[in-house]
C-alpha cells in the first residue's frame, strides 16, 4: 500500500456499521474515509459522530469516487450480495458481515469472483472464531484432546425484542440466518468436515401475531462427511424478561471427551432494583474508552490480512459453505424432507 493507513469505506450504517466505523477510526493502521447509507439523516449522524469525510447515499457512487482501498459491507442479511460484488469489481478488498449471502447462487458467484481476483482479500465476519474460548476448543479438538468428534449441539436464542423492535427487517431473514449462521460456521470449523445433508423443522405464529412474518424457531440436524452430526437451534421469541439478550451454548462430544461452551452468563451476574441480568462482554465491550473483544479482533485481522498480504482467517469459501447449509435447511423447511447440502460447483439452476 502506498498510503500510511488502509482507507476503508463502510456500506450500511446500522448497528453493525456504526460499530465498524467506530473501531476502524480508532485503529492505528486504518481509517474510515467514506461511508454509504440509504438514509441521509442516519448517514449524517454517524459520519459526523466519527469524522467521516466522504458521504454517499449510493454505494456505487462511493466505490467510483471515494478514496478507499477496502470496503466493509454491514447491510442487512439479505442485502450483502450487491455491495460485495460491486466492491470486488471495483478492485477493493472486502469485509462482509455474516452471513455471506442468503442465496446460494449469489454465494457461488461471489466465491468465483473472489477466486478470480486473488490479490483482493475477502473476509466474512464470523467473529466468534476470535473468541478465546472457541479458539481454545478448536485447537483442543484439532490436537485430538477429545478424540474423534462425533456429535455437536449449538443453541442461539434471542429475546423477542430483537426481531420485533431492534431490527426492522426480521421478516426478510430467519433466526437460523441471523443467529445460527455463527454456530454453523463454528461447528464446521470444530468438526473439520464438510456438511452434506440437513433436515429441519420450524414454527411460525408468535412473531406473525406482531406483524413480523418469519419463523419463531428453527431446529435443524446436519450430517457431515466424517459421519459426525450436529443439531442447531435458533429462535428469537424468548420473553424480554430473560436476563440476557441472547442465550448461547455450544457442545461437541468426541470419542474420548467433550467440550461445552456456555455463554449465557459470560462470567457475570448482576442485579439492580429494576432487574437481574447477565451482561455481555466477550464479543465486544468498552474498556478504558475503546471497544475491545472478539469482534474487534476480527476487524483487526482483516487489516492485517490486507496490509500483510496474507489469506483472511475466514474466507469466501467458509462463507459459501455456511450459506450452502442455510440453503439446505431452507429447502427442508419447505419440503419436510432431508435435503442435500450442495457442494461447490454443483448448484442446480433448473
Amino acid at each position: 500500500m502506498n498510503q500510511n493507513k488502509l482507507r476503508i469505506g463502510v456500506i450500511g450504517l446500522g448497528i453493525m456499521g456504526e460499530q465498524y466505523t467506530r473501531i476502524y477510526q480508532a485503529h492505528p493502521l486504518a481509517e474510515v474515509t467514506a461511508a454509504a447509507n440509504r438514509s441521509p439523516a442516519r448517514l449524517e449522524t454517524v459520519a459526523d459522530k466519527y469524522g467521516v469525510t466522504h458521504r454517499y447515499t449510493d454505494y456505487t457512487e462511493m466505490l467510483a469516487r471515494a478514496p478507499v482501498d477496502a470496503v466493509c459491507v454491514a447491510t442487512p442479511d439479505f442485502a450483502h450480495y450487491g455491495p460485495v460484488k460491486a466492491a470486488l469489481e471495483a478492485g477493493k478488498h472486502v469485509l462482509c458481515e455474516k452471513p455471506f449471502t442468503t442465496d446460494l447462487a449469489q454465494a457461488d458467484e461471489l466465491l468465483h469472483l473472489s477466486r478470480s481476483r486473488p490479490r483482493q482479500k475477502l473476509q466474512v465476519a464470523f467473529n466468534h472464531r476470535w473468541l478465546a474460548a472457541y479458539y481454545h476448543g478448536f485447537t483442543a479438538i484439532e490436537k485430538g484432546s477429545i478424540g474423534r468428534p462425533l456429535v455437536g449441539y449449538a443453541r442461539k436464542n434471542d429475546t423477542i425484542w430483537v426481531a420485533a423492535e431492534m431490527i426492522n427487517w426480521a421478516a426478510q431473514t430467519t433466526p437460523i440466518h441471523f443467529l445460527g449462521s455463527h454456530d454453523i460456521d463454528l461447528m464446521r470449523w470444530f468438526l473439520g468436515s464438510e456438511p452434506v445433508e440437513a433436515h429441519a423443522y420450524g414454527s411460525k405464529g408468535v412473531l406473525a401475531a406482531r406483524g413480523v412474518d418469519t419463523y419463531d424457531v428453527i431446529q435443524a440436524q446436519v450430517k457431515f462427511e466424517s459421519g459426525a452430526f450436529a443439531t442447531f437451534e435458533s429462535s428469537w421469541i424468548y420473553p424480554n424478561s430473560f436476563p440476557t439478550i441472547v442465550d448461547s451454548f455450544v457442545e461437541v462430544i468426541g470419542s474420548a471427551g467433550h467440550i461445552h461452551f456456555d455463554r449465557k452468563r459470560e462470567s457475570i451476574e448482576m442485579s439492580t432494583e429494576e432487574r437481574f441480568t447477565y451482561p455481555k462482554t466477550f464479543l465486544t465491550h468498552e474498556v478504558f474508552g475503546k471497544l475491545r473483544g472478539a469482534f474487534v479482533e476480527c476487524l483487526n485481522d482483516f487489516v492485517d490480512s490486507v496490509l500483510g498480504d496474507v489469506a483472511p482467517k475466514v474466507t469466501a469459501l467458509d462463507g459459501r459453505q455456511v450459506t450452502a447449509v442455510l440453503d439446505a435447511i431452507s429447502r427442508s423447511l419447505v419440503s419436510g424432507q432431508k435435503c442435500s447440502v450442495t457442494p461447490v460447483g454443483m448448484l442446480q439452476t433448473t
